[in-house]
């Protein structure tokens, strides 16, 4: 998965200004506001500076062999935020997303039609490393991928993603055995999709700074869209060109996303000349509020794929036909589209941490008291799947820029690959552990284990966030943070 700032455009973003409220209290408004060359995957930030630009003055794609004698320093503080070419690129970079986050929220119906047929004689536990692997490679990835982007621009880096998550397609109906499922599926997608993910936040980062979380909130709705519809393609397909043939479709599709995306996305600042260590600072976990927002990533990240990846196959325990199983997912998409970006409008008002406690409450809150009592009621399994999609949307979008509150930003980079780094590890586990939980017990008994397990993990991620607030600002509600 994805703001604008709250300050005024006038004031720093380095700065703490006090901000009066309607109620004639003055609180201090606590913000590191993260100053980042690129925006890193599923991130969602934005910053103060509001400044007019002249077109001639930067080069529109330096890194393409522009001999601009502009310096790094001179074209970060000035940004187009805005104009043709500005939304050309977010364009390009919505239709990157829509490759990547498309099938990511698509994962529920790969996973329903595995566990009926190639892989029908595995266990949930090893269907769910096939989709743990895959998240693990796209987000862990990134992190080796974002100094080569800054290094050498994104052509390169989305040529190749696109050829390898196309191929993903073309190649995954032709597999049967587990094995070739997760070179396919997994490796082979998972590296293509994080090829694309980070140019594809990085390109808007060159172009927008103020208005960058619109920017890329509206780049970002592609994951929603691509889950709303490959679902529904999955359930006009499968019955009648057979599942070969659907993924092919998807590849096509796939194919015809990466025109726009190949053409589009370009780079705008000068190359970083910096080398960047990929590996994670581990004296970041010395200050308690960054490893306690770490925490709670993580097991935000062990809550939020399990809905997502297993909702499908639940319906269709529960007596729900495959064809209304599909369309739930979709439903739980469509929810999510307007999840991704509202919460960050408020955000930029009331406060990112703030924001993001309420809304992995909310989550914890949807799944105990929609999901698991709605049983094989499809009214209440739609009721949750919109609901959990709109609170849901909005968990990936928000954390970077959290992070980025904790601390300078200068130190924003090896903060975020460190905290990346272990979010991955979540991603990694949280399928196999949950696909593990569904063989307890009775199938009812295995799928409420599935459930209380997505849910105590949002509960544990929320009182994390809640103690890296507290520690960096205080108990008060009122405070923006």
């Amino acid at each position: 998965m994805d703001s604008p700032s709250a300050l005024p455009p006038n004031l720093n973003a380095k700065q703490s200004p006090s901000l009066r409220h309607n109620d004639g209290q003055q609180v201090q408004h606590h913000r590191n506001q993260q100053d980042a060359s690129h925006c890193p995957a599923h991130a969602s930030v934005g910053a103060d500076i509001d400044i007019n630009i002249d077109p001639e003055y930067v080069s529109p794609h330096p890194t393409d062999g522009d001999d601009t004698a502009i310096s790094r320093e001179e074209t970060e503080t000035d940004f187009p935020e805005g104009g043709l070419q500005a939304w050309l690129v977010v364009f390009g970079c919505f239709c990157a997303m829509l490759s990547v986050y498309g099938l990511i929220n698509s994962a529920a119906v790969f996973e329903s039609y595995f566990s009926a047929s190639q892989l029908a004689s595995y266990s949930p536990s090893d269907i769910g490393w096939i989709f743990g692997l895959y998240l693990f490679i796209v987000f862990f990835a990134g992190v080796q991928v974002g100094p080569v982007f800054d290094r050498y621009g994104p052509r390169a880096l989305v040529a190749v993603g696109s050829v390898l998550t196309v191929a993903s397609q073309f190649l995954l109906g032709l597999c049967e055995g587990y094995y070739q499922i997760i070179l396919t599926y997994a490796v082979l997608a998972g590296i293509g999709g994080a090829l694309l993910n980070v140019p594809a936040y990085g390109a808007i980062a060159h172009y927008f700074k103020r208005r960058r979380g619109f920017a890329t909130g509206m780049a970002a709705t592609a994951g929603s869209v691509g889950g709303i519809v490959f679902p529904l393609l999955f359930q006009a397909l499968i019955p009648k060109v057979g599942f070969a043939w659907t993924t092919r479709i998807i590849g096509f599709i796939l194919l015809g996303l990466a025109v726009p995306a190949n053409l589009l996305i370009r780079s705008r600042l000068p190359p970083s000349e910096k080398i960047v260590s990929v590996l994670p600072d581990l004296s970041a976990f010395q200050d308690l509020k960054f490893t306690l927002c770490c925490a709670g990533i993580w097991f935000m990240e062990w809550g939020i794929f399990i809905p997502l990846t297993f909702i499908v196959s639940y319906a269709v325990d529960q007596g729900q036909d495959e064809n209304s199983s599909y369309t739930l997912l979709a439903a739980l998409n469509a929810g999510s589209f307007f999840g991704r970006f509202l919460p960050g409008l408020v955000a930029d008002k009331i406060g990112r941490f703030n924001v993001i406690i309420s809304t992995i409450t909310l989550c914890m809150v949807s799944i105990l008291g929609l999901w698991l009592p709605a049983g094989s009621s499809q009214p209440l399994l739609y009721v949750f799947a919109v609901v959990f999609g709109f609170v849901s949307g909005s968990n990936l979008c928000l954390y970077p820029v959290c992070l980025g509150q904790l601390c300078d930003s200068k130190d924003y980079g090896r903060f975020y690959s460190t905290a990346l780094v272990t979010a991955s590890v979540g991603t990694l586990t949280s399928l196999p552990i949950g696909g593990a939980l569904r063989a307890v017990g009775t199938e009812e008994q295995g799928w409420q284990s599935v459930i209380v397990f997505s849910a105590l993990s949002y509960g544990i991620a929320a009182s994390c966030f809640v103690g890296a607030r507290v520690l960096a600002v205080s108990w008060n509600v009122k405070t923006i943070f």
